[in-house]
């Protein structure tokens, strides 16, 4: 069954960028000239999703502005002859379709899928949280929804870490099936690290059954009331198969300033244009971080 629809989870108040997400959206920061939400519809539209479901909030109406047409830029483009620019002004808004809706409370992320059931409706659907970004993002997404179609069954991202790391993620409990594909019999949030069922964390892709929504409803509001997607989908491996995928290539977080610093080094460092220069920026930088400081 070909999957037409996303989520994307955008309603956060970006709290660890403060004070800039005062005024602008989190998912608004620019990733060398694109916004970070940019890269998840591209991606999402490159796997042949239709219709994209931005679930927002209070203050983020620059992100609708974004994917909308501004005819009088276009022109104005056209007209100096920067018709590059003109049409990259002017496919934003033919990514995909593209509806808004707002989550009035920040009642967690369980919560905002929830608030995209209604346009979901009966469908399977690729959730994308954008601060997480995907080296082969593309090749990724259609891997999982490949696995969703042949095993009826939700996909989960997961991703090996280091016993450190494994207390900020949600850690899955599994049996392997195949390479890099596992069934998932618990999930565990967070967990210290002897407690930790295996060294596979969630990131932030899934392609999710609708039956998650049934399940959402049905969990406790737990800490500040919210509803946690990890609560949903712990009772709906207890009642269908949900699997982990076990992706190839590195995967950036961008919802911290130094993983926003990191994942902007790294896309220039791979930019065909950017590269070299600031390759060769960097080199000369660290080497003169590693003399001597001479007093004036």
């Amino acid at each position: 069954m070909k999957i037409r629809k996303a989520v994307i989870a955008a309603a956060g108040w970006g709290t660890r960028f403060l004070p800039i997400t005062k005024s602008m959206p989190k998912e608004m920061l620019p990733l060398l000239n694109k916004p970070l939400i940019q890269y998840s519809v591209e991606e999402a539209a490159a796997c042949g999703i239709e219709l994209i479901v931005m679930v927002t909030a209070l203050g983020k109406r620059e992100i609708e502005d974004y994917f909308d047409r501004r005819v009088e830029l276009e022109n104005m483009l056209t007209e100096k002859g920067e018709h590059k620019l003109a049409r990259e002004v002017r496919c934003l808004c033919d990514l995909a379709d593209i509806c808004y809706i707002r989550q009035k409370e920040q009642l967690g992320l369980g919560h905002a899928v929830l608030s995209a059931k209604s346009i979901i409706g009966d469908e399977p659907f690729a959730l994308f949280l954008p601060d997480d970004l995907f080296e082969y993002g593309e090749v990724v997404l259609r891997r999982m929804l490949d696995i969703c179609d042949r095993h009826n069954g939700s996909v989960i991202a997961v991703k090996p870490v280091t016993e450190a790391e494994v207390s900020r993620y949600g850690i899955i409990d599994s049996r392997k099936l195949e390479d890099r594909l596992y069934q998932i019999n618990d999930l565990v949030e967070k967990p210290p690290p002897s407690e930790a069922p295996s060294n596979l964390a969630i990131m932030g892709r899934y392609v999710l059954t609708p039956a998650i929504f049934r399940e959402l409803e049905q969990v406790p509001p737990g800490k500040n009331g919210e509803i946690q997607l990890t609560d949903g989908l712990r009772r709906l491996a207890q009642r269908e198969p949900v699997y982990g995928y076990e992706f190839m290539g590195e995967r950036y977080d961008a919802g911290t300033i130094p993983g926003w610093l990191e994942t902007t080094a790294a896309l220039a460092l791979r930019n065909p244009e950017l590269g070299p220069r600031f390759r060769n920026y960097l080199n000369n930088l660290l080497q003169r971080t590693k003399e001597p400081t001479i007093s004036p």
